[in-house]
């Protein structure tokens, strides 16, 4: 949830006794304070005068004439009732004053802080910095190393220069190359301002020992200075080079930059809101940071690596050249995908401009690695497997749906929106809690008259006795009590403070910020990493004796950028702990005597929020070893998750830890899922729910979905209606929204329930197969929701395609996302080099689809269009309220033939639950020349569910005869629908009551 929107902190515009005021009544005077705020800094200057002239105006006039002007009797009253009426007025229209809408997104202007890249007066550091020369170059057996001497006058643009480098290049793998830039001298009092720590990501290491044979080919040149150039050997493509431009390295800014081919299609650099495609006038602020989803500001979340696909014509005799507008239809194209990956936990910034990228950091190291592809699916398995792992595998229950409000008061309440659920026969398999059930919004304590633990215990009984499930939100910041005072007493933090958790100030205090509880502090993960607090020791065990109290089945991280109402340490002076922080292995001078400008480093980013420490904590906040969070500010949240994950492996053992968080970092796929924040309930963030969804399927991170309805404002009917089928095909689906927004659970509207049932029922169907698919970007880093242009890579008319998506390689979604709209365009895929099309409803081929041509779709409300790809096998299920009820239900198949008749898929069989399952197994699913077989490979046989149905799709001529092994079928098994053409098996139970895939078996048709 986001903070307000206000830069006071709620003890300064709310009296201290006024916290003892119910939740409610809070919220709701803090939000209409931001909402106020808010409208007036969206006010001109002269707006804002006037305002205040007329305000002023009319109370002189109004105490003039309530003073001098004789009045009838009863008009004094009368006037002062109209007064009263007029101010309530004005009251009730800040009250519901949006936070922001489509119509008045607006970009931040900080007065105190402006932006380099928006400040006209801003040097440029290619204009005044001298650049480098190499020296001492030294071939190694996999590349080459040199000096990088600075090859001039420094210019101390936005920092201290650095005036030794070394260069590092190594060829690491086939598709992988490695080029590093770093000062030659690095010591221990400086190693932080530059180094990257493994234990926080590792670095990727080469595959063998020597050189190995690779399309990539690094070349560099001292003419006029260092300047270095990464090629594609075999169509002889520049991907990158800072040719032309200066490498500035300085203590607090580095700057490098490449030419890019002209209209180029560049992804990734997240995260934001915005298209897909980036375009080339964009300037993407990398700092993690709470801001409510508004687009182009730098976001929750920090992943600094781009894919870069260009297309080329071929020619009659297979020569190629870059198509910057590839719009022929009558041409043939191949497109070839790389990426680039930049290992650097600093604050960035990169300016995507018409002809180059230029990219900027305040601090880290030049660490890059450039991925080969030629393909995205090449690149992104490169990615995950060399740089920031593999996602964590899901338990089978977390791809049901969730349901969540801010604003649910008590456990009976929650209790309501369950039996409501049950009432209107809409699958729910989790339900979820905000923050209010807390006790004065403070972690790990539930509030004792609205959510007493014994009520919740009889609640969380009856729901997994129905096998349904229980998240609990757990917010970043950690309160901080007063000092000696029995009644405010909070044994969590005091425990953490025995074990020197928490973060301090340079001197040694204990650092205090602000977010909902009031006074809080953050723990020190960075310090528990190298100086050996028991930061996480305390966290696993808050969590865990937590879970004694409420048994939840996972955990919701909130406010984890980290997210602080107030600027600096603003309660320190009001929590006096004395000297809590700092560890032996710096002394409390050591932070003190940071030469750096921590909180207004010499170049300022465009960072939504202002200044660095603009609603997070400060980046002269101090960790037990000494360092500050300037340089691990967009790893903080990252280690919240990994530290949740080891907590929850502490009360599960064997359970895959079931995490979704807000901040994220390169690598927080592997142990945990994120939702896409605190979006707005119009159709414009319905649309963006798509690309946003298909950059974390880049980043690693497929556990992905956004809050369905929308998180702040009032849902419509036609819009929720169109967003819960819509998230029906996200593999995390959630509807969520806050306190002050009506109420949208989906049961709510009738055509909503309709909707729901109708688009989950397919989702719940298809249960087998995103599993599966999820189990493959588990196992494998391949993606589960897809853009089209990654599955037909070379079709250059999908280069920006995101309106649509596809669930895996088999399933394309074409969703209606503009309000009032009956039909919808989409394009067909693949259809011009033969590929089919199925309508999901009417199982009837696509026809009158052209290449590249959008095609009108009818979809009246309450219909997605959902297709399904020619050459599939789809494993499914029989939808059910819960997914225990879908595992255990027959299987069935869903069978789309290609152009020869051929198909093929897999599915992947596990417990659904194990971090390491004891068994496991694959089927393979193959159909060619009128026969379908299944083969089993693995040691998993708990699943008894039988066969029941099989629809084989796209089936040429008549059939007569259907045999599954030796068995002839009997007719009333089995017919063949000519006008579809399908053949439909049905009552299959019989022939595989022992299991549908307990033995290989085939089925053929003539």
């Amino acid at each position: 949830m986001p903070p307000p929107l206000a830069t006071c902190s709620m003890a300064e515009i709310i009296p201290s006794q006024w916290l003892l005021l119910p939740h409610p009544i809070i919220s709701l005077f803090y939000t209409s304070y931001a909402r106020l705020d808010a409208w007036f800094e969206q006010l001109t200057p002269h707006a804002r005068l006037a305002l205040i002239s007329s305000i002023v105006g009319s109370a002189v006039v109004t105490l003039y004439g309530s003073v001098h002007v004789p009045r009838r009797r009863g008009e004094s009253l009368r006037a002062t009732a109209l007064l009263a009426a007029m101010l309530t007025a004005l009251a009730l229209l800040t009250l519901f004053l949006p936070l922001s809408s489509s119509a008045t997104l607006r970009e931040r202007d900080d007065v105190s802080i402006i932006p380099n890249v928006r400040d006209p007066s801003a040097l440029d550091p290619q204009s005044v910095c001298p650049g480098y020369k190499a020296s001492n170059v030294a071939e190694t057996p996999l590349g080459l190393t040199a000096d990088l001497i600075l090859a001039g006058d420094p210019c101390n643009v936005y920092g201290t220069d650095i005036e030794a480098l070394s260069l590092v290049v190594e060829y690491q793998a086939t598709d992988r190359l490695h080029v590093e830039i770093l000062p030659k001298y690095i010591g221990q009092d400086n190693q932080s301002w530059f180094v990257l720590p493994e234990v926080l990501l590792s670095k990727p290491e080469a595959e063998e020992d020597t050189k190995p044979q690779s399309d990539l080919d690094f070349s560099w040149t001292n003419e006029p200075t260092f300047s270095f150039t990464v090629t594609r050997k075999s169509i002889g493509d520049v991907l990158f080079t800072t040719e032309n431009s200066q490498i500035v390295y300085e203590d607090q800014f580095i700057e490098f930059a490449s030419s890019l081919p002209e209209n180029y299609n560049l992804y990734g650099l997240g995260e934001t809101i915005h298209t897909f495609r980036l375009g080339n006038n964009v300037t993407r602020t990398l700092h993690n940071a709470d801001v409510g989803d508004i687009m182009d500001a730098n976001l929750y979340g920090f992943h600094p690596i781009y894919l870069d696909t260009r297309y080329f014509e071929v020619g009659q005799n297979g020569e190629m050249g870059y198509a910057a507008h590839p719009s022929d239809k009558s041409a043939q194209y191949k497109s070839f995908t790389h990426g680039l990956f930049h290992r650097n936990a600093h604050t960035q910034e990169i300016l995507l401009r018409e002809s180059n990228i230029t990219w900027r950091a305040l601090g880290g190291t030049i660490d890059l690695y450039f991925y080969e592809g030629p393909t995205q699916d090449h690149v992104t398995k490169s990615y995950q497997t060399s740089a920031i792992g593999l996602p964590a595998m899901q338990q089978y229950w977390t791809f049901g749906f969730h349901q969540c409000r801010w604003g649910y008061e008590n456990w009976t309440v929650v209790q309501g929106v369950v039996d409501n659920f049950a009432k209107s026969e809409i699958p729910l398999e989790t339900m979820w809690n905000d923050i209010d059930y807390m006790k004065a919004y403070r972690d790990f304590e539930n509030d004792p008259d609205r959510y007493p633990y014994d009520k919740g215990a009889e609640f969380l009984a009856d729901l997994h006795k129905k096998n349904q499930h229980y998240i609990p939100i757990i917010d970043a910041g950690i309160y901080v009590p007063i000092p000696g005072n029995d009644t405010d007493a909070y044994p969590p933090f005091e425990r953490g403070l025995e074990q020197n958790a928490f973060v301090s100030n340079p001197d040694g205090s204990l650092y205090i910020g602000q977010v909902w509880p009031g006074y809080c502090t953050w723990a020190d993960w960075i310090g528990a990493l190298f100086s050996g607090t028991g930061t996480n020791e305390w966290w696993i065990s808050e969590v865990s004796e937590y879970h004694k109290n409420i048994p939840f089945d996972g955990i919701w991280i909130d406010m984890s950028e980290v997210s602080s109402f107030c600027l600096g340490s603003c309660g320190s002076s009001e929590r006096d702990y004395g000297i809590t922080g700092l560890g032996s292995t710096f002394s409390s001078n050591t932070a003190k005597s940071n030469p750096r400008n921590l909180e207004f480093p010499p170049y300022a980013v465009n960072n939504y929020q202002g200044e660095l420490g603009g609603k997070t904590m400060s980046p002269n906040a101090t960790h037990n070893d000494g360092t500050v969070q300037y340089d691990f500010h967009n790893v903080w949240g990252h280690q919240l998750l990994n530290a949740t994950y080891h907590a929850l492996l502490n009360i599960f053992p064997t359970k895959r830890p079931f995490i979704i968080g807000r901040s994220t970092f390169a690598g927080s796929g592997k142990v945990a899922g994120h939702w896409g924040g605190d979006n707005y309930s119009n159709f414009m963030y319905l649309y963006f729910a798509i690309p946003q969804a298909l950059s974390f399927s880049l980043y690693g991170i497929p556990m992905f979905g956004v809050d369905t309805c929308g998180f702040a404002g009032d849902a419509t009917e036609e819009l929720c209606n169109r967003w819960m089928q819509l998230s029906a095909f996200f593999p995390f689906y959630r509807n969520h929204n806050e306190i002050n927004a009506q109420s949208q659970e989906p049961y709510l509207w009738p055509s909503v329930v309709e909707a729901s049932k109708k688009a989950m029922a397919i989702r719940y169907a298809l249960l087998p197969y995103i599993y599966t698919t999820f189990y493959l970007s588990h196992s494998t880093g391949s993606t589960t929701m897809r853009a089209l242009a990654w599955e037909f890579p070379d079709e250059p008319g999908l280069a920006d395609v995101d309106r649509q998506f596809l669930l895996g390689g088999s399933i394309l979604v074409t969703p209606v996302l503009e309000q009032g709209a009956t039909s919808v365009d989409g394009l067909f895929p693949g259809v011009g080099s033969g590929t089919i099309w199925y309508d999901w409803y009417n199982q009837t081929r696509v026809t009158g689809a052209e290449a590249g041509q959008n095609m009108t779709i009818e979809a009246p409300l309450g219909h997605i269009p959902v297709f399904v790809r020619g050459g599939s096998v789809v494993p499914m299920h029989e939808p059910g309220l819960t997914t225990a009820a879908v595992r255990a239900s027959p299987w069935s198949l869903l069978v789309a033939l290609d152009t020869n008749g051929e198909a093929s898929g897999g599915l992947y069989l596990d417990d659904g639950e194990s971090v390491n399952p004891a068994a496991t197994s694959w089927v393979d699913f193959s159909v060619s020349q009128s026969s379908l077989t299944a083969t089993r490979s693995g040691s998993y046989d708990e699943d008894r569910s039988p066969l029941g149905n099989v629809t084989i799709l796209g089936v040429d001529g008549e059939v007569s005869e259907v045999r599954f092994g030796e068995t002839k079928l009997d007719s009333k098994l089995w017919h063949f629908d000519s006008s579809l053409p399908a053949l439909v098996l049905q009552g299959l139970d019989a022939l595989t009551e022992k299991g549908a895939w307990a033995a290989d078996w085939t089925l053929s048709w003539s």
